[in-house]
């Protein structure tokens, strides 16, 4: 029986949603992996629409779980009816859903608040000792969500963020862009991904280590 890890996007899109790039090479991996990805997302309202032409905000509505249905062909399950029981292990791709979607982090740093859903899940899934990976920004949420535990991540180098994170009492660790940053104790693995870049070749290395390394911690 293979492996299902699942795969908790936010939205479609680098500036409003899931890092499109990162999702799919999340799921490239597992797949090459022999695990069976379960993409879920919250069913709920995107914080904010962007153009992803002109990147600037516009006057629309979207629902994160509709939007990430784009990623994942369809088959997707509202956050709200998984349980840690459904999953052996959970990755969060990056891009500013999952820091405008999943929390609030990229809006009020250190002072975020982690959706209900996500932090229900981050914190089941911890508890019972499955192994959770956070590519590019999507660290820095799962630091707020699992604070209490001090979470070893890397967001890559940026100051402000690395900061940010400390402050919520998690520990960065610097990486580069191929590297992956593991904290055995709780379970976690993240790397920086588009926080570093510059191109997709460049990210896929972290990534698919990441998916690799959570594979072996199942």
């Amino acid at each position: 029986m293979s492996k299902k890890i699942g795969v908790l996007l936010a939205g479609c899109g680098v500036f409003d949603g899931s890092e499109i790039h990162e999702a799919v090479i999340t799921l490239l991996a597992i797949d090459r992996a022999g695990a069976e990805a379960i993409c879920i997302a919250p069913n709920i309202e995107q914080m904010q629409v962007v153009n992803h032409l002109t990147q600037k905000p516009v006057a629309e509505k979207r629902n994160v779980l509709v939007e990430s249905a784009r990623i994942a062909r369809g088959k997707i399950r509202d956050l709200a009816h998984v349980s840690a029981a459904d999953l052996d292990a959970l990755v969060l791709p990056g891009g500013y859903g999952a820091a405008k979607n999943l929390s609030d982090f990229g809006i009020k740093g250190a002072d975020a608040t982690v959706q209900k859903e996500v932090q229900r899940i981050l914190v089941e899934l911890n508890a019972a000792g499955k192994p959770i990976g956070a590519i590019c920004i999507a660290p820095a949420t799962l630091t707020k969500a699992l604070a209490h535990k001090h979470p070893e991540v890397t967001i890559g180098s940026d100051a402000g963020t690395a900061d940010a994170i400390e402050r919520m009492g998690g520990k960065h660790v610097h990486c580069t862009v191929e590297e992956i940053q593991v904290d055995h104790v709780n379970k976690l693995v993240t790397t920086p991904a588009y926080m570093l870049g510059p191109g997709i070749k460049d990210i896929a290395l972290g990534i698919e280590k990441l998916v690799n390394q959570i594979v072996t911690m199942i």
